[in-house]
């Protein structure tokens, strides 16, 4: 039988609905071919394509069905009913008592008052909102990770390029003083010196570019794809401040984060549990009802003049009162009890683990924004410091080892002061993160201090 243009239509867009977010990913990779990538398209992609946040997605989306399937509690049930019975009977005196019935039965049965049913109904409504706390808990997450995978990037690279910088400004200090050395003017141990410090520069531009590829490999196996290239930031670089500056109003943000909603709502189900432990003393009502046809047939149902096809119909309210069950509900009772005031205790740490999570973030952002300004006045210095050496050494009054020495330092300066503008990026994410109000929209921010 061919199928109707409509249900066609209908397996069509089931199975485009189940491709879209496929589509989408291979959309965005397709987009991030070309040129350097912003923090906000590598995000997108990898939502699309990471494994932990899309097995929490998908946890979600089955606590809505699992939901669903505690609210049919409250609806009734109706269900099909057949039987078939022979008779026989073959008395030494007497007449033939044989004979078959058939029974052809709809029953249906409506809960009107079972306390047990409409707790485990609010219990599932709970565990639906814990599963999009969850959810939300596993995206806030994601955006960490994809900026710190991000961001890691970009300071490899960065130290990379300071130690490319910093050995061949080496190499030219190496080659004035071998220089120096063969017209009279310098000792051997300034040509050393160099060498020394130009082999150290090699050992050190080889471990940069290790960690370089270790890096871009954690953010190519973040997105699903090679060769993922980040976008730098702006110059000059102008971090954002903190807002709002106050710490206990980031404290007050916490106490609604995800972890603690997902602790209170772990507590409602505790108590709820409780409410239906109890609920083993209480009586139920159910409304039922039967519709059946019947068939008798034999001298049996003749005798008994119930012979032929006869319907019967019947609706009642049905009571059950449980008396005794040997104390298994007074003990379970109480063990709901000690349950209930583990989720307590659990939901109090959640409350105290969210409020110091937040302070000590807080704490970090403010200390690494206090370390930028500190190694952006020491870059200065150490370029003025650079300068000065320079030009003592070439009238004379210092030595090789001087310009050598505020060489590194000025370049191991400007390498720390790349990684801690990134740490203090990555480190407001983390305490938006830990006052639970991180969002997509946060990146947007801070795409707007990259490089166009």
């Amino acid at each position: 039988m061919p199928l109707r243009p409509t249900c066609v239509a209908a397996a069509t867009a089931r199975r485009l609905s189940r491709l879209r977010p496929f589509v989408l990913g291979l959309s965005l990779l397709w987009t991030m071919g070309a040129g350097a990538q912003s923090l906000v398209e590598v995000y997108e992609a990898a939502r699309q394509y990471d494994a932990t946040y899309l097995a929490a997605r998908a946890q979600a989306e089955s606590a809505e069905f699992r939901a669903a399937q505690a609210g049919a509690l409250r609806l009734p049930t109706v269900g099909v009913g057949a039987s078939s019975t022979r008779t026989e009977s073959d008395p030494p005196q007497g007449p033939d008592l044989s004979g078959t019935a058939h029974q052809l039965a709809l029953q249906a049965r409506q809960p009107l008052f079972n306390r047990s049913n409409g707790v485990s109904i609010d219990q599932a409504d709970k565990a639906l909102e814990i599963s999009r706390a969850e959810l939300a808990n596993a995206e806030q997450d994601l955006i960490v990770r994809v900026a710190q995978a991000y961001f890691n990037v970009l300071a490899a690279q960065d130290a990379l390029n300071t130690a490319r910088a910093n050995k061949t400004a080496i190499a030219e200090q190496l080659a004035s003083a071998r220089r120096n050395f063969e017209v009279g003017t310098a000792t051997i141990t300034d040509t050393r010196e160099a060498q020394a410090r130009f082999d150290l520069a090699g050992a050190q531009e080889l471990a940069a570019e290790n960690e370089l590829r270790t890096r871009q490999l954690a953010l190519d196996q973040l997105v699903g794809r090679s060769g993922v290239t980040p976008q730098p930031l702006a110059t000059p670089v102008a971090l954002p401040t903190l807002t709002p500056a106050d710490p206990e109003a980031w404290v007050a943000l916490a106490l609604e984060s995800p972890n603690v909603r997902r602790a209170a709502l772990a507590y409602e189900i505790a108590r709820l549990e409780t409410d239906k432990a109890r609920a083993g003393h209480l009586p139920t009502v159910d409304l039922v009802g039967t519709l059946a046809r019947n068939r008798n047939s034999g001298s049996l149902f003749e005798a008994q003049r119930t012979a032929g096809n006869s319907n019967t119909a019947s609706v009642g309210v049905q009571l059950n009162l449980p008396l005794f069950a040997g104390f298994a509900v007074q003990n379970r009772v109480k063990e709901t009890l000690s349950l209930e005031e583990k989720s307590r205790n659990d939901l109090e740490a959640a409350r105290r683990s969210a409020s110091l999570g937040t302070r000590q973030a807080y704490l970090g952002v403010q200390s690494l924004q206090a370390q930028v300004r500190a190694l952006e006045a020491a870059e200065a210095s150490s370029k003025l410091a650079l300068e000065a050496t320079q030009t003592g050494y070439r009238v004379g009054v210092r030595v090789n080892l001087d310009v050598l020495n505020a060489q590194t330092q000025l370049f191991s300066t400007q390498r720390d002061l790349a990684r801690a503008r990134y740490d203090v990026l990555v480190g407001s994410l983390r305490l938006r993160q830990a006052a639970g109000v991180l969002s997509p929209e946060d990146l947007g921010a801070i795409n707007g201090l990259l490089a166009r």
